[in-house]
């Protein structure tokens, strides 16, 4: 890099970080005003009369559907690379790890850091795992549709605030689908763009048809049925354990007999739309908002619903720093290396 180009890119950098920081404090700001314009009485008193043994129930059943996660995503490992040795801890280790870095930073740099934490644990070449092993990642995806779909379906017929917003959902979920729609039919893209008689042209698509051919690689556990019966029962039932988790919120707050486990499915779907494009760190406001509005819609007055929105939270939090911080030690890994724009992106291949 030459001495002309460093101060560009430090005030880049500085630009950068000004416009985080002057989104956060917008963010932080609306808050605000949205709880100024609360009871912030009846928030307090929710949060302090709330059942501790339900919440650690919650606690626990968020625990185990993250370990859930794991075995799905190591059976679909296991069908995507048949030759690669592949031990489940580490497949533990780095799904914790995704997690924790997802409900910390914004951007939801969990799922990245998950590949790389994975990728750099195992034989062969790294610039041809990576992509085998973020197909697989995509192949989870595909999953969490169905499980998102599923709770669509529960929901719709009994939430008045879904009638009139079916299409702003159904957006929410078209843009995982459009990715999967590249992911199938891109090789055959750029396989006309490798015909180009552009030499640079050409050079790019290619190596963009041999990536995405890997990716798609991930995508086998679904014409395997060993596996992909295995992988999607176990994400599907790590769903079904979010959905208690929620639920035993609304016990610890005596909400129960306001729509019940509908109204925790309802809830369930409203905060993974809402985290499709995350503004903060765990998306912190605009997950109280989406579980009060949800609330609403059954009868649930503000404070609880915020009251609500601040324990579920925390529970998710909670849960991903306890499992995420062992996994990081276990991996030889710090803090900053999970961070964005440092760590396993910029230092190449960690130990075998």
């Amino acid at each position: 890099m030459g001495a002309s180009e460093k101060p560009l890119l430090r005030r880049r950098l500085l630009l950068r970080r000004v416009a985080v920081l002057g989104g956060l404090a917008l963010v932080a700001g609306l808050v605000v005003l949205a709880l100024l314009q609360l009871n912030l009485h009846r928030v307090g008193h929710a949060l302090v009369t709330a059942s501790p043994g339900w919440i650690v129930l919650a606690l626990a059943l968020m625990g185990v559907s993250l370990v859930l996660r794991s075995v799905s995503w190591h059976q679909t490992l296991r069908a995507a690379m048949p030759q690669t040795p592949l031990r489940w801890p580490p497949v533990v280790r780095a799904t914790m790890i995704g997690v924790m870095g997802s409900a910390v930073f914004p951007g939801r740099i969990g799922e990245p850091s998950r590949v790389l934490v994975l990728t750099r644990r195992l034989d062969g070449p790294s610039r041809r795992q990576l992509p085998v092993v973020a197909g697989t990642v995509f192949s989870q995806t595909l999953i969490n549709l169905l499980a998102l779909a599923i709770l669509l379906a529960i929901t719709f017929t009994s939430v008045p605030l879904l009638h009139g917003n079916l299409a702003g959902v159904l957006s929410a979920l078209l843009v995982p689908l459009m990715i999967a729609l590249l992911v199938v039919t891109g090789p055959r893209l750029l396989a006309l763009a490798a015909t180009s008689r552009v030499p640079r042209v050409a050079k790019a698509a290619g190596a963009g048809v041999r990536l995405l051919a890997l990716a798609r690689q991930g995508l086998v556990v679904f014409a395997r049925p060993r596996y992909g019966a295995t992988a999607i029962f176990f994400q599907l039932l790590a769903w079904a354990l979010q959905w208690l988790a929620c639920y035993s919120v609304l016990l610890a707050l005596g909400l129960q007999s306001h729509g019940g486990l509908v109204a925790a499915a309802a809830i369930l779907l409203a905060v993974n739309l809402s985290a499709v494009l995350p503004a903060t760190p765990s998306n912190v406001g605009v997950f109280q908002a989406a579980c009060a509005v949800v609330l609403a819609a059954y009868g649930v007055s503000a404070g609880p619903g915020i009251a609500y929105g601040i324990i579920l939270q925390a529970v998710e939090v909670v849960t991903a720093l306890s499992l995420g911080v062992p996994a990081l030690l276990g991996e030889g890994l710090r803090w900053r290396d999970i961070r964005p724009g440092t760590g396993l992106g910029s230092t190449g291949e960690g130990p075998q």
